[in-house]
C-alpha cells in the first residue's frame, strides 16, 4: 500500500511526465531519437476541455419494462 500512495502521489505531482520530458531532451541532444518513426497514442494527448460534445443520438432500442417489485 505505501509503495502505491507513494506512486500515486509522484504521478499526480506530474514526476512521471516531467521525467519523460527530460529524457526525450537529453536522447534528443545526444542525436540518439529517430523522429521518422513517432507516433502519437490517443493515450497521451489530452482532450481540449471544452471542446464540442457529440449531438445524443435517439436510440433505437425498445424500452425497458416498468420495475413492478
Amino acid at each position: 500500500m505505501t509503495c502505491w500512495r507513494r506512486l500515486d502521489r509522484w504521478q499526480r505531482a506530474g514526476v512521471f511526465d516531467r521525467l519523460h520530458r527530460v529524457l526525450l531532451a537529453e536522447l534528443n541532444a545526444a542525436g540518439e531519437l529517430d523522429w521518422s518513426r513517432a507516433c502519437v497514442d490517443g493515450s497521451h494527448i489530452r482532450a481540449k476541455k471544452g471542446a464540442p460534445t457529440p449531438v445524443r443520438r435517439r436510440s433505437t432500442g425498445g424500452k425497458r419494462a416498468a420495475n413492478t417489485t
